[in-house]
This record gives C-alpha cells, sequence and structure tokens, in this order.
C-alpha cells in the first residue's frame, strides 16, 4: 500500500490511497488494473494500457459508475456502450485509461434511488426533473478522486474521452490541460433516445441525435 495520494491543488489533502494493482486480459486487450481507496474507504479504479506517465496526448475516460447499464446491459442510458467504447479505443490505440468512479450511480444518488428517479421517469418526468423531485441536485458527481488518480499516473496532459464538457472543466480547474476533447458515439435506442435528449439539452452534452427513430415517426 502506497502513501495517501494528495489533490494536484490541495497539497495538504490526502485523498486516495493506491490499494493494488494487477494484470487484466479483457477482449481488448491487457491492461493493468489499480484498485485506490478514498480516506472514507470508496474504492475506484484505473484500467492503464501502456505507458502514461508525462505523455501529453494520454487517452482518457472518465467514467461514472452505473449498475443497471455497465453490468446488466441496460438500454436505458448509453453508459454500458460507453464504457466498451472507451477500452476498445484505448485497445486499439495501445495506451489510455480509463478511471472508474464508484458512488456516481444515477449522478451521484445511489442505485435504489435511482431506480425511484426511474418511476418517475416512466410516469413523464425527465433526467433532471426525476432527481430534483427527490430532492437531489440534477448532478451531484464531482472529480476530485479522478484528479488524484491521474496526478498518480504521473497524467497532466490528456484526451479526455466524452461527450460531457463539464466532465473537461473539472479536470481543468483540478490544474490539467484538457488539450482535446474526444467525442464518444453511441446508438441512440427507443429506450434511452429521451434520455440522451435531456442530457444534450439540460446538461450540455454534445450529442449528434436524429429528430426521431424509425418506430418514433
Amino acid at each position: 500500500m502506497t502513501e495517501p495520494i494528495r489533490h494536484p491543488r490541495f497539497a495538504a489533502i490526502p485523498i486516495v490511497t493506491r490499494a493494488a494493482g494487477t494484470t487484466i486480459p479483457t477482449i481488448y486487450g491487457d491492461f493493468t488494473a489499480l484498485a485506490y481507496r478514498t480516506v472514507g474507504g470508496e474504492e475506484h479504479v484505473a484500467f492503464v494500457m501502456g505507458d502514461v506517465v508525462g505523455r501529453a496526448d494520454v487517452l482518457v475516460r472518465l467514467h461514472s459508475e452505473c449498475l443497471t447499464g455497465d453490468l446488466f446491459g441496460s438500454l436505458r442510458c448509453d453508459c454500458g456502450s460507453q464504457l466498451h467504447r472507451a477500452l476498445e479505443t484505448i485497445g486499439e490505440l495501445g495506451c489510455g485509461v480509463v478511471v472508474y468512479l464508484r458512488g456516481h450511480e444515477g449522478r451521484g444518488i445511489g442505485i435504489a434511488h435511482k431506480f425511484q428517479a426511474y418511476e418517475l421517469q416512466d410516469r413523464g418526468r425527465d433526467t433532471v426533473e426525476a432527481n430534483l423531485d427527490l430532492g437531489f441536485p440534477a448532478d451531484a458527481r464531482e472529480y476530485s478522486v479522478a484528479a488524484a488518480v491521474l496526478a498518480d499516473l504521473g497524467i497532466r496532459s490528456l484526451r479526455l474521452l466524452t461527450n460531457n464538457p463539464a466532465k473537461a472543466e473539472a479536470l481543468i480547474s483540478h490544474g490539467f490541460a484538457v488539450i482535446e476533447r474526444v467525442p464518444i458515439a453511441t446508438s441512440p435506442n427507443a429506450h434511452n433516445l429521451r434520455y440522451l435528449r435531456t442530457k444534450r439539452d439540460k446538461f450540455g452534452h454534445v450529442l449528434d441525435l436524429p429528430d426521431a427513430l424509425p418506430n418514433e415517426a
């Protein structure tokens, strides 16, 4: 176990400790998997491929935990598709990092509350409205842990694989140089098109979406 990693802008505050590392072979190639633990006991993961230390063009994906999409293949979101597209892209390049951020379920409200939000969405509310109706912020996620993980990996300048400009802004505010935002494309479906429109229209995600799917016309 290493010493606690300190936030690049707030050097007096320990954020995470690198707890373990191993090699994980995947269908996209072999990754070095690193486990990080916060001072509160929350665990996060970085999947690293290639030599990323000191490189100015490392492709990075900050991926928010989504049990339904990542594990169960839910079609209500595009999370699982984005995760696998990121791993595939990094595998093709032979270099890059996926930081998997636990505690981000439902934009930070947790799995049970996320299901409650889905119930509200089934009755006509959108993602933002449902979270607010439950008494939560529209998006409660923050990225200081991701910043600490990237700092530990020796990354200061990166290409960020995301459709969400807010993630780039968060890393920039923590002292990183985001030299490019790389879009991550997935295919909308009848179950998630409204959700994707909400991400575009209310969260500012850069998404090229159809006006309607064939079954909506």
